[in-house]
């Protein structure tokens, strides 16, 4: 579909352009513009890869507030610590920039967004797919050759990477939302238990490859797809979205290193996640689940620190529900 043809009848799809040399959008310094919300683990994607490639002079933020959501939609406040106003057209709402793209546009105005100063339009919304070209999308624009050559989709491991990647995304990475947004009590139960299947099968993989990543001693895109949920789990979803047969810190030993590694080790990890922006989002915005907003102080810390660098020191865990290890059995 032309660009014509969303402007006159309207996308619900949302925007799937690339970054790339000789395409529509090539790669230039102060042309893009990327929209965030911190509470968000999807933008939060978008987020680490502009962190770990050093793309901050390239790809500066605008950070929306998060909580209320409402109608219409996530709006700014530079009054909310490290939320900021909309640094390009001073807008109120996130809805005006889809708007401003395609002014009858039908889909939902969600974070993260990439916008194109130069012809005024959006260039993508979907986080699943800048993960997947953002990495390499400046490297025109990256002086260290150290910084020009990480690469978190190797071709020799592509084929493990997509491997994984399906049930993370479905079972992890979205297994929270299906049970956490559920409305009935079987709807609950046929999520959360596949979840913590998956949460055993990755506290597995994790301690058959060695740490410190998901497969070992390279960082991949299946890294960056877990960590936002990771991070989240203990100190939202255990008691927001009812995912409480175990924690993260407490049952799963090998991700809880790999997850601590990651936070106070490596470049992008900590200063990408803001917890008060994680918990105040859910906490304030799911008015249905939470009707009182109150922010639970705990856990406390946010991240544990003592990470164990010798990695054959660590004993798996897993949560030994028994309808989780029948769902795990088959997955």
């Amino acid at each position: 579909m032309g660009l014509e043809e969303i402007h006159k009848y309207g996308t619900d799809d949302g925007w799937h352009g690339v970054i790339k040399e000789g395409g529509d959008f090539p790669p230039e310094k102060d042309r893009y513009h990327l929209y965030i919300g911190l509470f968000c683990p999807f933008a939060h994607r978008s987020n680490l890869i502009r962190h770990i490639k050093h793309l901050q002079d390239v790809l500066p933020l605008s950070i929306v507030k998060p909580y209320p959501k409402g109608e219409p939609g996530w709006r700014f406040d530079e009054t909310y610590p490290n939320a900021t106003p909309d640094h390009l057209f001073n807008s109120r709402f996130m809805h005006q920039l889809y708007f401003r793209d395609d002014p009858a546009y039908k889909g939902k105005y969600s974070v993260p967004l990439l916008w194109d100063k130069k012809t005024n339009r959006i260039v993508n919304n979907e986080s699943a797919e800048m993960l997947r070209w953002l990495p390499g999308a400046f490297n025109s624009q990256i002086d260290d050759k150290k910084i020009r050559e990480i690469d978190i989709y190797p071709s020799s491991l592509k084929a493990r990477i997509d491997e994984v990647s399906p049930w993370l995304q479905s079972l992890i990475c979205s297994g929270v939302y299906k049970a956490g947004f559920a409305q009935t009590q079987t709807a609950y139960e046929e999520n959360v238990v596949p979840l913590f299947a998956a949460l055993n099968k990755l506290e597995a993989l994790i301690h058959k490859n060695g740490g410190p990543y998901i497969l070992g001693d390279q960082m991949t895109e299946l890294d960056i797809l877990a960590y936002p949920t990771i991070v989240r789990f203990d100190a939202v979803y255990v008691q927001h979205f009812k995912t409480n047969l175990g924690t993260i810190r407490h049952d799963y030993p090998v991700i809880h290193n790999w997850f601590k590694n990651l936070y106070w080790n490596v470049e992008g990890f900590s200063a990408s996640t803001d917890f008060t922006h994680i918990k105040e989002n859910y906490t304030k915005s799911h008015a249905d689940i939470n009707p009182l907003a109150i922010t639970p102080l705990g856990p406390y810390p946010d991240v544990e620190e003592n990470y164990e660098s010798d990695w054959s020191k660590l004993k798996p865990g897993k949560v030994v529900h028994p309808r989780v290890l029948e769902v795990m059995s088959k997955l």
